[in-house]
Parts: structure tokens; C-alpha cells; sequence
């Protein structure tokens, strides 16, 4: 394919926006950026895509979601409100997942992955769990996003809240799907990492067990005082704070991805640093769960690599973008805070080097020869100057969801001016209210 007549957007050191010039894309692959006429007379055979003066971008990456979220949306929580995290993790999340079957956990996941197309989210980090069904449910989600298109890396949380027996059997379904997928028998576009839940449900005997089963040496993908009561359980527990803890049962690593760390302290953020750990932050989520804000700033001094994820929130990233630079401002009571160069290395920057690792050297989330051919198309119409310079704070302040009109993953349309061109958008919406109303009612 040769994209044309687009407005280029690099990023890194030398950020710019290049106009007249053409993409080409072969084998999944940006294989050259260069004269339209040249490119077309040397590829006289290749598709063209007019961008119509549109910006063409790398997809987004979110490093942290939950597909079967999707269903919590609009559900009536039985009883009282939850008054705090915990309540909101034993109404809410502990019951939803307890009611997945094998149609709730592939339309679940299936809407998500529309959602991330229609808004240039191109590469996601999935966190799945389904008591009741955990054999096999990894298939299942990679089966929906082999239909999709996109990229993702799965796994199963484990956790010891629903028995010996359940967490014996999401160990085993971390360890199959991860060799499955080490063994090429996955598409090229899945990954895997160990899923865990978080340290206040997963005991050390469940932790050595995870390790041992382990042989790949998979990335684990866990919560990490994300609410106060994980540091006040792992204290009572183990004499240890999260983060900690996690170390000395050699969790942490350069291929793991701590989520939230809303409640780690000065020590832990080091740990993290020292060891390369990926921490992901979440603003929507911890606003929406009033756990606190993640003391990012301090993260980012510190050397920690702050990647950005959503937890189930929208794949419309830039909407995290947003959240992640105002609520270091109100709550530090300073706007100088959060400057949109800081979101820009998080969400842009590091998030890339996340997929790109994950992709074994694959370069991901960047336009330039040899990367992955991840693009977006953003309608976006200035009515300021635009620049490569002042572009975060276009997307802060300018960018809405509905811009993006085409989706591109290793080379393929699967999106073009707004319509789906793999399935049915209609159709999948409507077999997933079928699923999520059977799930409301067994919650119910």
C-alpha cells in the first residue's frame, strides 16, 4: 500500500511533521517514506490510500486493560454503593467475572477491540479473568482479536480468592497459552505475559507456583497498590509493603508490568527503576475508584518507566492523555505540573518501547523504515498553528474521539473512513447485550 497525501507525524528526539511526501507499506512492514511520483512509478501495482490532507500517526498502545469490563457498563451494582476499593473490587468486579461463560468472554473482549479500532488504539495489554471459566478462555479472546486484526498480549489473572483449585487452573492457563504462543503456534500479532490479580489475593505458595510454572520467563502483568488496603494486607501479612514484597519474590524485571503503584513510596519506586519494571498508570480508573493519584512526577525523576493504560476505561487514549496531565495539576495545586512533553514520553514514548520489547525488537508505535505498520488517519483541522513542537497540546486540548477515520495493524485496513471493514459493528453489538444481559442476570 502507498499512502498518500498525508501529514506524516514522527516522533522521539527530533519530533516533526512531514508533509509531501509518501508511505510505503509492504509484508506488515513501513518499508520507505518518500517521493509520491517515485514510489508510485517503482510500485505501480500497489493499493493507494489518499490520507486527503489528514495526519498520519502511529496507533495507539494502551498497556493495561480488561476486555470483559466492557460489561460492567450501565450495571446496576446489587446493594449498597460501594463506600470504598474493596467494596467496589467483592460488588462489582468479583461478581462480573464470576458470571463470564465462553460467549461473555469473546463478545466482551470483541466490543472492546471495535472500540480500539474506531479509536486508533492499535496494540493493547489485556488482563482477563473468569472464575468459572478459565480453561481455554485465553483462546478465546486471541481468537477475537486474530478476527480483529489488532495486536495484543493476554493472560489470566491468578488469584487465591476463589480457591486452591481456581488459581491451580489459571496457573496452567498462563503457562499454556504462554507456550503456545512461545512456540509459534499463535498469530504473529498475540503475545503473552503471566497474569496475576495483586499482592492482598495471592499468597506466596500461589507466587512460587506462578514462578515454577513459569519456564518461558513470560513478563508478569499484575495490580500493585493500586488502594491503600494492598499495602495495609501485605504489611499484616508478610511485614513487607506491595512493591517490595513483589521484589524479594522476584516478580519484578524488566519484562514485567506493574499496574497503578497509586500507593508506592519512595523505596518501591526505586525497586522499580532498578529492576526496569514497566509501572502503568490509569487516571480515568483510579479517579472512578477514588484509590488517589499516582505520584507520576515522582515516578518519571526517579527513572521508573511509566507506561499508560486505560483498565477498561474507553481504547479513546487520548482521553487518558487528558486525565493523566489534569489530575497532577488540581491535585498538586500547581499547573506548572504535568508538562504535555511528560505525557507525551509516557503514552508515546514508552509506550512504544513496551510493545517493541514485547514484539521481540519489532518496532512499534513509530512511523519510520522497518517499523510495524501500526497507522492511524486523524481528521484533525487546526485552528492554531500546528507543529511537531506544540502537537502534545493540540491533542490535549484539540483532539476529540471521533477523528480518527482509518485504522491500519502490520499493513492491513481495518477500519477505512469510519467503517469497519472485517465484521459487522452492528451485529457484534448487538449479540454482546444478548451476552451481557444473560451475565447482569446471573449477578443478579
Amino acid at each position: 500500500m502507498l499512502i498518500t497525501n498525508g501529514k506524516i507525524v514522527i516522533w522521539g528526539d527530533n519530533p516533526e511533521i512531514i508533509e509531501g511526501k509518501t508511505l510505503h507499506l509492504q509484508d506488515g512492514l513501513i518499508e520507505s517514506i518518500g517521493d509520491a511520483g517515485m514510489l508510485k512509478t517503482a510500485y505501480p501495482q500497489e493499493e493507494i490510500l489518499d490520507a486527503g490532507g489528514q495526519l498520519v500517526m502511529a496507533g495507539n498502545i494502551c498497556a493495561h486493560t480488561h476486555f470483559y469490563g466492557a460489561f460492567s457498563r450501565g450495571m446496576a451494582i446489587p446493594g449498597e454503593p460501594p463506600a470504598d476499593f474493596s467494596a467496589i473490587l467483592s460488588s462489582l468486579w468479583w461478581k462480573l467475572d464470576k458470571a463470564l461463560d465462553d460467549e461473555g468472554v469473546r463478545y466482551s473482549a470483541l466490543v472492546c477491540l471495535v472500540d480500539a479500532i474506531k479509536y486508533g488504539t492499535t496494540t493493547l495489554f489485556d488482563h482477563h479473568a473468569s472464575p468459572n471459566y478459565i480453561d481455554g478462555s485465553l483462546d478465546i479472546i486471541a481468537d477475537a482479536v486474530r478476527q480483529a486484526g489488532l495486536r495484543a498480549s493476554l493472560c489470566y489473572e491468578v488469584t487465591d480468592r476463589d480457591g486452591e483449585e481456581r488459581a491451580l487452573s489459571g496457573i496452567r492457563e498462563n503457562a499454556r497459552f504462554i507456550d503456545k504462543v512461545a512456540r509459534g503456534m499463535e498469530n504473529q500479532l498475540i503475545r503473552a505475559h503471566f497474569g496475576l490479580h495483586a499482592s492482598l489475593t495471592v499468597s506466596a505458595e500461589t507466587l512460587e507456583r506462578c514462578q515454577a510454572a513459569n519456564t518461558h520467563r513470560a513478563g508478569f502483568h499484575v495490580h500493585a497498590a493500586e488502594g491503600f488496603v494492598d499495602q495495609e494486607d501485605s504489611l499484616r501479612k508478610y511485614g513487607q509493603r506491595v512493591i517490595e514484597r513483589f521484589y524479594q519474590q522476584g516478580i519484578l524485571g524488566e519484562k514485567s508490568i506493574l499496574v497503578h503503584g497509586v500507593h508506592a513510596n519512595e523505596r518501591e519506586l526505586d525497586l522499580l527503576a532498578e529492576t526496569k519494571t514497566w509501572l502503568s498508570h490509569q487516571p480515568r480508573s483510579n479517579m472512578n475508584n477514588a484509590v488517589g493519584v499516582a505520584p507520576v512526577l515522582d515516578m518519571l525523576s526517579r527513572g521508573v518507566k511509566v507506561v499508560l493504560g486505560n483498565d477498561g476505561f474507553s481504547n479513546a487514549m487520548w482521553e487518558e492523555w487528558k486525565a493523566a496531565y489534569f489530575i497532577q495539576k488540581d491535585h498538586g495545586h500547581d499547573p506548572r505540573l504535568m508538562n504535555g512533553y511528560d505525557v507525551m514520553k509516557i503514552a508515546v514514548e514508552n509506550n512504544s518501547k513496551l510493545a517493541t520489547q514485547t514484539y521481540n525488537g519489532l518496532r512499534v508505535g513509530k512511523i519510520e523504515p522497518g517499523a510495524a505498520a501500526d497507522l492511524i488517519l486523524v481528521d484533525y483541522h487546526p485552528i492554531t498553528p500546528l507543529t511537531a513542537g506544540n502537537l502534545p497540546w493540540h491533542i490535549l486540548f484539540g483532539f476529540r474521539e471521533g477523528m480518527v477515520t482509518s485504522t491500519i495493524v502490520a499493513g492491513k485496513l481495518l477500519m477505512r473512513d469510519r467503517k469497519l471493514l472485517w465484521s459487522d459493528e452492528a451485529e457484534i453489538a448487538a449479540k454482546a447485550r444478548e451476552a451481557a444481559l444473560r451475565t447482569w442476570k446471573k449477578i443478579q
